[in-house]
């Protein structure tokens, strides 16, 4: 089993910046890949970004690349998603989620293990 637990989430005005951080426990954490998704209220979850288990190889959706990075720090089992230019359209439950192969793509299905969520506002 695998225990995430996001943190960092928040309101912030349009053009601020928010770093999200994701705390993994219970499985060797260099064995999972990692993502962010997002659900805006009365929407399905959305892929938001990805990388893989070393770090070399990160994928992003359309509507946030060149704004969001995503890292990850092996040492410390957390995973980090920068937000940057954030716009009211970013609003959403923000949840980090782990796949035990080393998958980066968009599909929540291949994604084992999901977190709680933290609440990102951005307003205008």
């Amino acid at each position: 089993q695998v225990q995430l637990v996001e943190s960092g989430g928040g309101l912030v005005q349009a053009g601020g910046s928010l770093r999200l951080s994701c705390a993994a426990s219970g499985r060797t954490y260099r064995e999972l890949a990692m993502g962010w998704f997002r659900q805006a209220q009365g929407t399905e979850r959305e892929f938001v970004a990805s990388i893989s288990r070393g770090g070399g190889h990160t994928g992003f959706s359309n509507s946030v690349k060149g704004r969001f990075t995503i890292s990850r720090d092996n040492a410390k089992n957390t995973v980090y998603l920068q937000m940057n230019s954030l716009k009211p359209e970013d609003t959403a439950v923000y949840y980090c989620a782990a796949n035990i192969g080393d998958y980066v793509g968009s599909s929540r299905h291949a994604y084992n293990y999901w977190g709680q969520g933290t609440q990102v506002t951005v307003s205008s």
